[in-house]
């Protein structure tokens, strides 16, 4: 039997927990965070959570004063104890009560902790690369709550949807300028004549956690990273693509479409990350 959380309580994880008039449920009113927990730690889980409190701050929760950062953290680890859990994925949801649109009920945030097993093996570079597609069916809009890991992820999970049909492993979604913005998980990198690209946040792209972590390791290392503008093309002639999210930090790409990708300075990438910061990049 696994177990749940929700505000603060711990239940077991087959019992009902909102209501049909809820927010979240009506409208994708609220946030989530997916971390990682192991080798008995939650892996960079103040930047998740500066995230995850920016975004309630944006989407105008009320957040009482014994919601804390601290007490959240508190709450996984107990959870993660409680599953017996020795390398685990975390989803920490956040929504808003019952309500309709101009009359929600309180503005004080609701959680769910959900923890789920991870092989070991999670985090390490993939020996086989990865087939993905391009998704243009629907657009993703870069505005205000674009950068925050909010509920309403429609264009992802028609992405992931069509990335099955066509038998890809993921799928690029693109913004309504119908240039990249990331993927249906995860963020992308390409590489072109040795410099490193990747959408900038002002491309509607989620902000991700790992992305800053390997953004800001890269440059310390005096890599050239640039944070711009990606069509379509731009991608499609890339020399190397890869793809980085907290849960497997790294993936390569092999192919999108009718182009194949090597993965030299990828894998060279990948082996100075574990090398220099092995406790977050494992």
């Amino acid at each position: 039997m696994t177990f749940i959380n929700f505000n603060g309580k711990i239940l077991e994880n087959h019992t009902p927990v909102i209501e049909a008039g809820n927010r979240g449920l009506r409208y994708g009113d609220g946030l989530f965070e997916t971390m990682k927990y192991k080798n008995g730690h939650l892996i960079l889980v103040d930047e998740h959570l500066s995230r995850l409190w920016s975004g309630m701050k944006l989407l105008q929760f009320d957040l009482p004063k014994l919601f804390t950062p601290d007490k959240i953290e508190e709450q996984i680890l107990q959870l993660i104890q409680k599953n017996k859990l020795h390398s685990a994925r975390i989803r920490l949801t956040i929504i808003r009560d019952n309500g309709g649109l101009h009359d929600p009920e309180s503005h004080t945030p609701h959680y769910l902790i959900e923890t789920w097993s991870l092989p070991e093996s999670n985090g390490a570079l993939n020996e086989n690369g990865l087939d993905c597609c391009i998704y243009q069916d629907a657009f993703k809009s870069a505005d205000l709550f674009s950068n925050s890991k909010h509920n309403n992820f429609l264009p992802y999970l028609m992405g992931a949807l069509h990335a099955k049909k066509e038998k890809c492993n993921d799928a690029i979604i693109l913004n309504q300028h119908q240039r990249v913005c990331d993927s249906t998980i995860a963020n992308i990198f390409l590489i072109k004549d040795n410099i490193i690209y990747t959408p900038a946040l002002a491309e509607g792209c989620i902000a991700g956690v790992m992305r800053a972590f390997v953004i800001s390791v890269l440059r310390k290392n005096n890599n050239d990273v640039n944070e711009k503008e990606i069509t379509i093309e731009a991608l499609l002639n890339a020399d190397e693509v890869f793809l980085t999210n907290s849960i497997y930090n790294m993936r390569w790409v092999k192919g999108i479409e009718t182009s194949n990708y090597s993965n030299f300075k990828t894998r060279e990438i990948y082996h100075h990350l574990i090398q220099t910061n092995g406790a977050v990049f494992c």
